[in-house]
């Protein structure tokens, strides 16, 4: 049976695959990126960290680039970059979606 594709991403994932989009980066400038990028409000955790990156990697949304000891360096591929765009995408219908009907601003 051949594996399904994730339909939606976690908040944890979209941000990483979003600091990845930036540039090749190890776990560790992943999760500095997200805490700064959310200002604190998502905190990324090593376990949530590398379930994410072996998550990507067998779905081949990332792939190493470096290992050096215990770091490893990784890039987001064209489906990563597919995936973060559809997800990006997903996100965006939904606030709109949200504000046509007016309750985005509380106006119900």
């Amino acid at each position: 049976m051949p594996k399904k594709a994730m339909e939606s991403l976690t908040e944890s994932m979209f941000y990483v695959l979003m600091a990845l989009m930036r540039r090749p980066m190890c776990g560790i400038e992943a999760v500095r990126f997200v805490s700064d990028k959310t200002a604190g409000r998502i905190s990324i955790g090593p376990a949530t960290l590398y379930t994410v990156l072996a998550k990507f990697e067998s779905e081949g949304y990332i792939e190493e680039t470096e290992v050096e000891g215990r770091k490893r360096t990784y890039r987001i591929t064209e489906k990563g970059r597919g995936a973060y765009r559809a997800e990006l995408r997903r996100l965006e219908t939904m606030a709109e979606d949200a504000r046509t009907e007016e309750l985005f601003y509380g106006k119900r």
